[in-house]
């Protein structure tokens, strides 16, 4: 396994990464402007973002683990790309390889702050729905009608509307 094939990958992460923080982008309009259609389909959208990061993350794992392997050292599950760029032979690959890991981690980071805003944007639409739906909720409130209520106890004094002594 090359270098050049984890590089290829982390490429490909990163462009996926990318197109995944233009979506949360464009959630965080979704949110502020309340379109639940649009949101829904988004999430689907991201859904499918997700997915194919995944598979290319268990592909770079398997790449790592591979150029390990194919070097003789110990391979271990928690081999990084940090790993690779310390045992790369060149240092034209060293560079190559960290370049686009921070470009991927810059844009992970990015992400992870739009999704923090969109996380409190949603959970504020959430209490607007809720304040507004208390506001709109009757209140059961206890009003006392009767004054032949004992107080001290909780028996009440009933008073029949047919006087049986007439």
């Amino acid at each position: 396994m090359s270098v050049e094939a984890i590089r290829s990958t982390l490429t490909m992460l990163e462009r996926m990464h990318k197109s995944l923080l233009e979506l949360a982008y464009k959630k965080t309009e979704i949110i502020k402007a309340g379109d639940i259609e649009a949101l829904d389909q988004l999430l689907k959208d991201e859904q499918a973002h997700v997915a194919a990061i995944d598979k290319l993350e268990q592909q770079r794992q398997k790449q790592v683990t591979d150029y390990f392997e194919a070097k003789g050292l110990a391979s271990t599950d928690n081999r990084t790309v940090a790993d690779v760029i310390e045992a790369a032979e060149q240092q034209a690959d060293k560079e190559a390889l960290s370049a686009v890991r921070d470009r991927l981690l810059l844009i992970i980071n990015n992400l992870r702050q739009q999704n923090d805003l969109n996380q409190k944007l949603v959970f504020q639409s959430l209490q607007i729905v809720n304040l507004t739906l208390d506001s709109l909720r009757p209140r059961t409130e206890q009003i006392n009608y009767s004054s032949n209520e004992v107080r001290g106890t909780n028996t009440v004094v009933k008073k029949s509307y047919f006087d049986s002594q007439a």
